[in-house]
C-alpha cells in the first residue's frame, strides 16, 4: 500500500527554516552586542587620550571628553546621532587628579608624581533589535529574558600631562 507523502517536505522545511532563522538572528544580535561594546571601548579610550593632554579639572575639557564618548566628535551639531543607541552624557564619568574623590588618580609614584585620568561609562544597556521589533515578547508570551543586556563599566585610564 502506498503511503501518502504529499506535503511532508513542506512541513520539514518549515521546521528547519524556523530553527535556522532563529540561529541567524541570535548570531546577528551577538555580533551587534560585540560591535556596540567595541565602539564604547574605543570612544572611552579616545576621550581618555584627549584628557591626557589637558590640565586636570578643566570643566571645558571634561565636557568635550563627554561629547567624544557619546557622539564621537568634540563639536556636536543639532540632531547629531549618538555612537550607539541609548548612550547619554550622564553615563560618562571622568576622574582626574583635580577630583578629590578619585584618590587613585592623584600623584602616584614620586619624583615626579604621576597623575592619571580615567573615563568610565556606567549603566549602559544594550537593547537587541529583535526586542525592538517585538519578536521576543511574541515568542515568549510577553515574559522575555532577552529584553536587554546590561554592560559592566567600561573604562580607560591614561597618564595625564602634569602641569
Amino acid at each position: 500500500m502506498k503511503k501518502r507523502q504529499k506535503g511532508v517536505a513542506l512541513v520539514e522545511f518549515a521546521i528547519t527554516i524556523s530553527l535556522l532563522l532563529a540561529t541567524c538572528f541570535a548570531v546577528t544580535e551577538f555580533g551587534r552586542a560585540i560591535y556596540t561594546y567595541n565602539t564604547l571601548t574605543k570612544s572611552v579610550r579616545d576621550a581618555a587620550r584627549y584628557l591626557s593632554t589637558q590640565a586636570a579639572g578643566s570643566a571645558a575639557a571634561h565636557a568635550t571628553a563627554q561629547q567624544l564618548v557619546v557622539y564621537g566628535t568634540p563639536v556636536v551639531t543639532n540632531n547629531q546621532p549618538t555612537l550607539v543607541p541609548g548612550l547619554t552624557t550622564s553615563m560618562v564619568g571622568i576622574c582626574d587628579a583635580a577630583d578629590v574623590t578619585c584618590t587613585s588618580n592623584m600623584g602616584q609614584g614620586s619624583n615626579p608624581a604621576i597623575n592619571t585620568v580615567t573615563v568610565r561609562i556606567s549603566g549602559y544597556t544594550f537593547t537587541p533589535l529583535l526586542d525592538i521589533l517585538g519578536f521576543t515578547r511574541f515568542y515568549t508570551g510577553g515574559s522575555s529574558s532577552l529584553t536587554s543586556i546590561s554592560f559592566s563599566d567600561i573604562s580607560a585610564t591614561m597618564r595625564q600631562a602634569y602641569e
